[in-house]
C-alpha cells in the first residue's frame, strides 16, 4: 500500500523547500503563502516519523534523515514524470485505423503513407482496403480512425466530398459490339459503381452480359486486359498500355461521376488530423476545411 508520505504535493514541496533553503523563498517561487508550505513540510514529517528539515541562520537544512528521504524524494517525482511522459508518447503514436475504398487507396495510399511515416515514424498504422459498403459498416461500428469512400454509403456528413470521373475502359483493341450484348466485367455486391453500371445500361437499354465478377481491383483489370469485356474504372486505374477509355456512342453510356467523402472524428487528434491532411494532398482535394 503506498504511503500518504507520498503524495506527490508534498514531495515537491519538501524537495522545493530543499532546493531554495528555505520556506519563503520556496513559496514565493510557487506563488503561495509560506503558512501553506509549513503546513505541508509538518504534515510530512508526522506521517514519516522523522524530522527532516532543521533551522540555521541562513535558512533550513535537511536532517540526516532528510538527506536520505530528499534522494528518495527527487527520484520518485521523476519517475513520475517519466511515466507521464512515456505514456504520452505511447498515446502519440497509438495504431490510426484508416478505412479505404480500393479505388482510392490505388491513387492515395503511397503518398499519403509516405509522408505519415516520415512525420511520425514509431507510428503504427492499420489500413484496411475493401468496397464502399464494408467501409462504411466498419466506420459506423467505430473500427476506424478514418474512411474514404462513396458518401451514399455514409449516413453522416463528410469533412470533404468531391466527384470522381468513372471511365468505360476495355482492352487496347476492344470494341464492343453493338448487335451483341455488352460484356461487363463487374465488382461483386454489394458495390455501388455495380449498381450505376448496371442503371446506365438500362437508361439507354442496352443488352449486357457479367464475364467476370470480383472485389480486386488487379482482377477487374486482368479481365480488361484479356479482352474479357467493359470495366468502369478510375483515369489512375487504367494502364494505357493494354487498356483504353472507350468513347460514348450509342451503344455505351456516357462516363459516370460518382461522389465520395473523408470522413473524421468531429475533433480530430494532430496524428488524425495530419492523417486527413495528407490524404486530402494525394487525392488533390481543396485543404479549406481541414484546417
Amino acid at each position: 500500500m503506498i504511503s500518504d508520505a507520498l503524495d506527490p504535493d508534498l514531495l515537491r514541496a519538501y524537495v522545493s523547500v530543499c532546493r531554495h533553503g528555505s520556506l519563503s523563498r520556496a513559496a514565493e517561487q510557487a506563488g503561495r503563502a509560506q503558512s501553506a508550505f509549513s503546513m505541508q513540510i509538518r504534515r510530512l514529517e508526522d506521517l514519516l516519523g522523522s524530522r527532516l528539515l532543521r533551522r540555521t541562520g541562513r535558512g533550513v537544512i535537511p536532517t540526516t534523515e532528510g538527506e536520505l528521504f530528499l534522494s528518495y524524494a527527487t527520484r520518485i517525482l521523476s519517475l513520475g514524470e517519466e511515466v507521464v511522459a512515456r505514456l504520452g508518447e505511447q498515446r502519440t503514436c497509438d495504431p490510426i485505423r484508416i478505412g479505404l475504398a480500393e479505388e482510392i487507396a490505388v491513387k492515395a495510399l503511397p503518398e499519403a503513407l509516405g509522408r505519415l511515416r516520415r512525420t511520425w515514424p514509431d507510428l503504427h498504422l492499420n489500413i484496411v482496403v475493401d468496397h464502399s459498403i464494408a467501409i462504411a459498416d466498419r466506420w459506423r461500428e467505430g473500427e476506424l480512425d478514418l474512411a474514404v469512400a462513396t458518401c451514399s454509403s455514409f449516413s453522416g456528413d463528410a469533412a470533404e466530398t468531391w466527384d470522381i470521373e468513372l471511365l468505360w475502359v476495355g482492352g487496347i483493341d476492344y470494341g464492343p459490339d453493338p448487335a451483341h450484348p455488352l460484356d461487363i466485367i463487374a465488382y461483386a455486391e454489394p458495390c455501388i459503381w455495380r449498381r450505376r453500371m448496371v442503371d446506365a445500361l438500362a437508361e439507354i437499354g442496352r443488352n449486357y452480359r457479367v464475364t467476370l465478377t470480383s472485389q480486386s481491383i488487379s482482377a477487374i483489370r486482368a479481365g480488361v486486359e484479356s479482352g474479357l469485356g467493359v470495366a468502369l474504372m478510375t483515369a489512375e486505374c487504367v494502364r494505357p498500355e493494354t487498356m483504353r477509355a472507350l468513347p460514348t456512342s450509342a451503344s455505351l453510356p456516357p462516363p459516370l461521376i460518382v461522389q465520395y467523402g473523408l470522413y473524421a472524428p468531429d475533433q480530430p487528434n494532430k496524428i488524425t488530423k495530419a492523417a486527413m491532411e495528407f490524404l486530402a494532398h494525394s487525392l488533390r482535394l481543396p485543404r479549406k476545411n481541414l484546417l
